[in-house]
């Protein structure tokens, strides 16, 4: 079992339904978690179909929001960003122009540079991504493309074929570096530019 609240500081207090799940159950139930959590929210957000926006965030012209999400307040997202719901964005995470965001959480303070890609993924607080830095999903290149995780020594079977990257807080993420599907960082991980993470060959 991957602990995720030992990667993100205060995640079950966030999301207590998610406290017995794994990370990838978490992205794949993403979409009820948000509708639940809409239902709670303070009338400092406006909502229209399923998406929420604290009145305090700033979408610049372009971007584009499709499927549920929460944008919390301060957030930040630049010109013709792609958003692919579900989608969780906590208080003042900045989102670049460009930048492609499906079914994730991303939470307070991190910031996607721009013209990024971060796919099906749960990311900490703190975290940085440089410049076209990408969380992969999924294995394009396999023949079985399902998931598999390696976790204190055990291979773990996620029984799915999309799922990105677990990442832990204050992390940093180089430019055009990539975290290949089924990446697990540590807080405080550092990624130096043009790298690869591939805990599975």
């Amino acid at each position: 079992m991957i602990n995720i609240e030992a990667y993100i500081d205060g995640f079950n207090l966030l999301f207590p339904q998610c406290i017995s799940k794994q990370p990838w159950e978490v992205i794949n139930d993403l979409e009820s978690i948000i509708n639940e959590q809409i239902f709670n929210l303070s009338t400092e957000y406006s909502i229209e179909n399923n998406v929420a926006i604290h009145k305090s965030a700033t979408i610049e012209q372009g971007a584009i929001i499709k499927g549920s999400a929460i944008i919390s307040e301060n957030c930040f997202i630049g010109a013709n960003a792609y958003f692919r719901g579900p989608i969780y964005l906590g208080k003042s995470v900045k989102i670049g122009p460009g930048s492609e965001i499906k079914q994730a959480i991303i939470l307070d303070h991190s910031a996607v540079a721009h013209f990024n890609y971060i796919g099906n993924s749960i990311i900490g607080k703190n975290i940085n991504f440089e410049a076209g830095s990408i969380c992969a999903n999924h294995f394009n290149e396999r023949q079985n493309k399902t998931i598999f995780i390696k976790h204190k020594g055990q291979l773990i079977d996620t029984k799915t074929e999309k799922f990105g990257s677990l990442v832990g807080d204050n992390s940093k993420i180089g430019a055009n570096a990539v975290l290949s599907p089924g990446s697990i960082l540590e807080a405080n991980s550092i990624v130096k530019r043009l790298e690869l993470i591939e805990q599975i060959k």
